[in-house]
């Protein structure tokens, strides 16, 4: 194969309600990434109308991730920033890559079991299909690496499995283009750190999400320091103080969720964290916790709902990237209709 360029992709959905769990299960790794990578972030706007959206709620929320990234750090003159159906070659590569990938490894998904439920009749033929998109998504811009969180492994080992299918299949026709081993990389997961699942603070049992009823299970990126103090301070406990040492967080799942929240805030390990409050009691970590969320994510919030007070800067900046996404997608789509035998 050509020489492929190390490259980075990811994508957050417009559902709204970004929350602590998004953030440091995926934005600020977004943020480390751009250090050492070329990287493309995308708000994925397609896989958010796999289920219903209200219009004009699915474009206040693809506006509302754009934000969070920026606000976190994402610098988006350096790297590219975009709302993904700006680039028509998601949906083209998406239809090519549901001819490759077979019913077989779509069935064997299991968030689709999870989400469709028990009425898989009623569902939109897009929720099936949803991972056939993220794979289109990552192999347009050729990416080598995407950071995921563990519940999309298995798209990721999908996405490499359709690489690798479309590899073999076309093999003749990708020589001929010069690509003497492959013309799509096998994209390579990059796993989080500490906190990659960040649990809910009311329930240490389930992840924390955006469509818990309670709003004090989660803390939103949107939050002012009042409202992350007294959701910190509110979260579930147990009666004993933190044990000394990691292995005295495995039977207790609470506990568990607030220092590996507090060590992926701090970029420090649980160990760590238990070395310095270990046998302290919760009311003196959680004023600890308090404190380093409000100074981590209070400006976060502010300069959220700054931007967002200027909805136009934010679709400047959705055009820019996506007029740069566009070069490196068209590129891909005109080698992938050669390879394939389309007349262009």
């Amino acid at each position: 194969m050509a020489a492929v360029a190390e490259r980075v992709f990811s994508g957050v959905q417009p559902t709204g309600n970004l929350h602590l769990g998004n953030y440091l299960g995926a934005i600020k790794r977004f943020v480390e990434l751009q250090q050492s990578h070329d990287c493309i972030y995308c708000v994925v706007d397609l896989h958010a109308i796999t289920v219903w959206q209200e219009p004009e709620e699915l474009k206040r929320h693809t506006r509302e991730v754009t934000a969070a990234f920026i606000a976190c750090g994402i610098d988006p003159k350096k790297h590219i920033v975009f709302n993904q159906s700006q680039v028509s070659g998601h949906a083209e590569l998406a239809w090519i890559f549901n001819c490759v990938a077979r019913m077989g490894w779509l069935n064997r998904m299991t968030q689709f079991k999870e989400k469709a439920g028990k009425d898989r009749e009623n569902v939109s033929v897009g929720l099936f299909a949803y991972p056939t998109l993220m794979a289109a998504d990552i192999l347009l811009y050729r990416a080598t690496h995407v950071p995921v969180g563990e519940d999309q492994k298995q798209h990721l080992e999908l996405t490499r499995d359709i690489a690798q299918k479309f590899n073999v299949d076309f093999a003749p026709s990708i020589a001929a283009l010069g690509h003497t081993d492959g013309y799509f990389p096998l994209t390579e997961p990059l796993i989080a750190g500490p906190a990659t699942r960040v649990m809910s603070l009311r329930d240490g049992s389930k992840k924390m999400s955006k469509s818990d009823a309670s709003d004090f299970s989660r803390i939103n990126l949107t939050d002012d320091a009042d409202a992350i103090a007294g959701k910190v301070r509110r979260a579930k406990t147990d009666p004993e103080p933190l044990p000394s040492e990691e292995a005295g967080l495995k039977t207790r799942p609470e506990a568990d969720n607030l220092v590996g929240i507090y060590a992926a805030l701090s970029d420090i390990t649980k160990e760590k964290v238990l070395t310095e409050f270990g046998g302290a009691q919760f009311s003196t970590f959680k004023a600890a916790l308090v404190d380093l969320a409000v100074a981590k994510l209070g400006p976060i919030g502010g300069e959220m709902q700054r931007l967002m007070a200027d909805t136009s800067a934010i679709d400047a900046i959705l055009r820019d990237g996506a007029e740069r996404a566009r070069v490196i997608a068209d590129a891909t789509i005109r080698d992938v209709k050669d390879i394939v035998g389309m007349v262009r």
